[in-house]
């Protein structure tokens, strides 16, 4: 019969701890205590083996005694460590403990560290189960918990790629919406101020993919009240040279803005996934004319 790993030994030793009856002179506590600390050797083992579920696993049991304990920052910890485990190739598992986590540091009230937790994910769902709407949501949450902790410009990265995936899911107005609160965010700070002009232009870029020209014009006039200096921007150019085409339903005027504004800033995948949405606007029934 093979030997048992060290991982398997000290698992097997933390388990016989946790079901144990406690004696007369020591409290349920104590035992919870030390099996945790067994679970987390264990779950270490496993790590060095490259078992990654067992360490998850392991983390998790070692969560549980910490829960029973009420020893809440550890059993966050644990939660945590079980997460980092299960994103080796088990992201639904992950999740679940990242959820775990957030439980533990929204009670105790540390929010920041809930926020980073949600991004994380966030990002599990739009790399691992491509689930865009839920990435959605957990970006936004994870934005409103960093601005309630004061972490401005971390907020508004999540909120921005939360109007990027809205804007994938072709949910163009609250793509707007978030948009403009990142612009309006970023106006107030030299730092930020010059990416406003970006959050505009995909702004402006889903007016146009809903087939709505006409707000398209008047929210590019409103950012121009906003910022002065906007409309001289290639970007104010660009989108309202995009407007002009879609408006003369002009194919060829808006293939030549979006190849002459590509030559100077490349466009990425986003800009050229919602442009091409917006040319089929153009080209629709091109036989009538």
């Amino acid at each position: 019969m093979p030997s048992k790993s060290t991982a398997q030994a000290t698992l097997e030793k933390a388990d016989k701890k946790a079901n144990s009856s406690s004696g007369w002179f020591s409290s349920s506590s104590t035992k919870y205590e030390e099996a945790g600390d067994l679970y987390q050797q264990a779950a270490n083992a496993f790590k060095i083996d490259k078992l990654f579920k067992e360490a998850g696993d392991a983390f998790a049991r070692e969560a549980e005694c910490r829960e029973k304990c009420k020893e809440n920052n550890e059993a966050a910890n644990a939660w945590w460590n079980a997460a980092k485990a299960y994103k080796r190739g088990f992201p639904d598992l992950a999740i679940q403990a990242l959820s775990q986590t957030i439980l533990h540091l929204t009670q105790s009230g540390r929010f920041r560290q809930a926020a980073d937790r949600e991004k994380e994910i966030g990002q599990i769902h739009l790399q691992e189960t491509n689930d865009i709407r839920k990435a959605c949501e957990s970006y936004e949450r994870a934005g409103d918990w960093y601005a309630q902790e004061d972490a401005t410009a971390t907020a508004n990265q999540c909120y921005k790629d939360a109007a990027d995936l809205h804007a994938d899911l072709e949910e163009y107005s609250q793509a707007i919406a978030r948009y403009e609160q990142v612009a309006d965010h970023s106006l107030g700070s030299a730092l930020t101020k010059y990416s406003v002009k970006e959050y505009w232009l995909r702004a402006g870029l889903c007016a146009l993919a809903m087939g709505d020209s006409i707000t398209a014009k008047r929210n590019m006039q409103r950012y121009s009240t906003q910022d002065t200096t906007f409309p001289s921007t290639r970007e104010a150019k660009f989108v309202n040279a995009l407007i002009e085409a879609v408006e003369a339903q002009d194919v060829e005027a808006f293939t030549g803005a979006v190849y002459e504004f590509d030559q100077i800033t490349k466009l990425d995948n986003w800009k050229t996934s919602i442009l091409l949405k917006i040319k089929k606007t153009i080209d629709v029934e091109p036989g009538l004319r």
